[in-house]
């Protein structure tokens, strides 16, 4: 065991550039603007809301761990952020997914200095996009539960998945890290296989959780969705 962890550590590259830094300073500027304290004080309060936030992040990281590697820094796998986005509010959401984020960085892409980069345009962006929609879902479509599930769940997830790959895309063919070519034929493109798969998990969770857990989901409610004026 001890060998094995120390060949983990071994394999790491420890090296921070100045695209790393910055994307450092960008992720600490965006947790600054959307910082949660309010929710974060009621997380330290709550025990059952610290159970469900552990339960929730260990799914996360496990589903994390199950990657398809394509290149150094491009990996295909599950996200669960719009699952996420939906147990807590996006803002908090945000913040809990950096644990996963720094994890997946460490130990999958063995390049710790990439999790400002990755952190901001792999999980902050694509969560914002995501509740951007459900959030406009909410108030322009009728409310009911099919519209919880399907749009704010199953394609919204599926999206989260396109814009993940795309944001992250984006980030490492302009710091030069990847070529252009590469980021499309062999990452980008593929990224339209992942959104059924990834919509259907969430979708599947939303109604899961809909059904046994309600009181889970930060935003439902039963006047809103079951007996709607």
């Amino acid at each position: 065991m001890l060998e094995f962890w120390h060949n983990q550590v071994a394999n790491i590259h420890w090296q921070l550039s100045g695209a790393d830094a910055l994307g450092l300073v960008l992720l600490a500027f965006w947790l600054w603007l959307i910082y949660p304290g309010r929710e974060l004080t009621e997380l330290t309060a709550n025990r059952q809301l610290q159970g469900r936030m552990l339960l929730a992040l260990s799914v996360m990281m496990g589903l994390w761990l199950f990657n398809a590697s394509i290149h150094g820094l491009l990996q295909l796998h599950f996200l669960g952020l719009v699952t996420l986005m939906l147990m807590f509010s996006w803002r908090l959401a945000t913040v809990l997914a950096m644990l996963p984020s720094a994890f997946y960085c460490v130990f999958v892409l063995k390049a710790p200095g990439y999790f400002g980069a990755y952190a901001l345009m792999g999980v902050c962006l694509p969560m914002f996009v995501a509740f951007v929609i459900h959030n406009r879902s909410f108030y322009l479509l009728p409310k009911n539960l099919f519209v919880l599930i399907f749009i704010s769940g199953f394609a919204n997830a599926g999206l989260s998945q396109l814009t993940h790959e795309g944001f992250w895309s984006l980030w490492l063919g302009l710091s030069g890290r990847v070529e252009w070519s590469v980021l499309w034929r062999d990452y980008f493109s593929l990224s339209v296989l992942m959104m059924f798969p990834e919509a259907l998990l969430n979708g599947m969770a939303i109604s899961m959780l809909v059904v046994y857990r309600p009181q889970w989901l930060t935003d439902y409610s039963d006047w809103h969705y079951l007996w709607p004026r």
